[in-house]
């Protein structure tokens, strides 16, 4: 049940047509682990946090570099040179102290990730290497655990849902593109926080199982003509 602080803090989303005391409810109860807390992760941390998904897990092992900050809003100068997962991990418990955040400072490898997803209802990729990204997805589609997969180049962005036996990573290619561990150019700042915040939102949904997902579909965009599409998988 909520509290009545905690009915005080959601009342917008308590009074929200389609979601209501119910999907809070999926929120506080369900768990999301976060598996990147960078560009991508930044928003996504920031927004399951505000929202009241009552356990949120950050995996990373990474520190905080004068360069992030261009784009990685969830850390902060006076910060530099920390772990982006205690720094991640600070800045959502001062959002939303009610949530539960849990901490892994390493890197989501082949020996690790199988037990990191199978203690989460639902896992967000918001990592920037191709190599770890098909990683994610085996490891999600053979677990059966939900998704969603985003990636950002340049001026780019696209993101999907992952379902059990909806299209997936390997949907898109049917073999594993080269220099996959090639550093990736830019991107625009903003650009990691459009495509977090929409794997935010498919999280939220997910959990409160509110509107329809981004199921073998496809959502692309380009920050420099603002045109979004979608492609049928």
């Amino acid at each position: 049940m909520l509290t009545e602080e905690e009915k005080l803090r959601y009342s917008r989303h308590l009074s929200l047509p389609g979601f209501g005391e119910e999907a809070q409810q999926k929120l506080k109860e369900g768990s999301v682990l976060v598996i990147g807390a960078g560009g991508l992760g930044s928003p996504v941390l920031l927004y399951l946090a505000a929202a009241g998904v009552g356990r949120i897990g950050i995996a990373d092992g990474d520190n905080v570099d004068t360069t992030n900050l261009q784009r990685q809003i969830i850390h902060s100068t006076e910060w530099i040179g920390r772990s982006k997962v205690s720094s991640a991990a600070q800045r959502i418990r001062s959002l939303n102290p009610d949530i539960t955040v849990e901490e892994y400072h390493s890197f989501v490898n082949e020996q690790n990730i199988s037990e990191l997803i199978s203690h989460y209802d639902f896992v967000i990729d918001a990592t920037d290497n191709l190599a770890i990204k098909f990683m994610v997805n085996d490891a999600c589609v053979t677990a059966g655990k939900p998704y969603s997969h985003g990636a950002i180049f340049q001026y780019e962005g696209h993101t999907m849902t992952v379902l059990p036996g909806t299209a997936n990573l390997r949907t898109l290619f049917a073999d594993e593109p080269e220099n996959m561990d090639e550093a990736p150019s830019g991107p625009l700042g903003v650009v990691p926080g459009v495509l977090g915040t929409l794997q935010a939102t498919e999280a939220i949904k997910y959990l409160g199982n509110v509107g329809e997902l981004l199921t073998n579909r496809l959502l692309r965009f380009d920050l420099r003509t603002m045109l979004f599409s979608t492609i049928r998988l």
